[in-house]
């Protein structure tokens, strides 16, 4: 078992993630939810076809992807593309690809049954992800995560 799970809190709009080591805590729930939030809030590595937010050539992603046991595994999520689009629903159906993309994984190693994934936009600015999963055992557990996710500065 983990010794610590990762949390995200929103402060000023803005996803914020800090570790959590008090023992009642770590449970299996919170565990599955530290896997969705790494899937989801790192920085996935873009596509040769995408376009980088800042203009700039960096594709960023995860250094340990170059060392992955499976060809082509990577962590995380290309939802960092998203940073200066506008609220469409183009953009919309894109982080709902991306979120899938992201959690795909979970259904190639059989964690999971079924993923369904809903973002929209609670406010002006800020993106919503509704993840409703399925457990190979039949259990249903939700995850929601909304943050300010569009700034056109």
């Amino acid at each position: 078992m983990m010794d610590f799970v990762v949390k995200m809190d929103i402060i000023n709009g803005r996803p914020r993630f800090r570790l959590e080591t008090d023992p009642q805590k770590v449970t299996p729930r919170a565990i599955l939810e530290t896997a969705v939030i790494i899937s989801l809030f790192t920085d996935r590595q873009a596509d040769d076809d995408d376009v980088i937010p800042d203009g700039t050539k960096d594709k960023r992603g995860w250094w340990g992807d170059f060392l992955a046991s499976v060809s082509g595994d990577r962590i995380g999520s290309r939802l960092w593309l998203l940073e200066r689009e506008k609220q469409t629903e183009s953009v919309r159906k894109d982080a709902e690809g991306y979120t899938d993309e992201a959690l795909e994984w979970f259904l190639d190693d059989q964690i999971m049954q079924s993923i369904d994934v809903v973002a929209s936009y609670p406010r002006a600015e800020w993106l919503r992800l509704d993840i409703d999963m399925q457990t190979t055992d039949g259990q249903y557990i939700n995850f929601n995560y909304s943050w300010e996710a569009f700034n056109a500065l």
